[in-house]
């Protein structure tokens, strides 16, 4: 399924997760971002280049996994994504959905 994104389009599954990780970019992560309601700050940033490379190495990924990253904590996770945070940041990494998220 196709959808037009920061003036691209990208391939994304029935729930909005990218489908190619290298159709990702900046510009369609902060698109991504604002649909969630989150504007990007680096700090933003780096967790998404976290779980990227996470994604990459082919790690799973889990909310303890991050807490115990050295990264962020999982105070701060919640707060820089709010709503269904490991499920939120990934959409907005560009990566699959977590198999550890419902």
């Amino acid at each position: 399924m196709d959808k037009n994104i920061a003036g691209k389009t990208i391939s994304v599954n029935e729930e909005g997760f990218m489908t190619d990780f290298n159709q990702w970019d900046k510009e369609i992560g902060a698109a991504l971002a604002k649909e969630a309601d989150i504007d990007l700050s680096p700090r933003h940033l780096e967790v998404i280049n976290y779980l990227q490379s996470e994604y990459k190495n082919e790690s799973p990924l889990s909310i303890r996994k991050i807490g115990k990253s050295g990264v962020v904590d999982i105070k701060e996770f919640y707060q820089l994504f709010p709503t269904a945070p490991l499920k939120t940041s990934s959409k907005i990494a560009g990566i699959p959905k977590p198999a550890s998220c419902i």
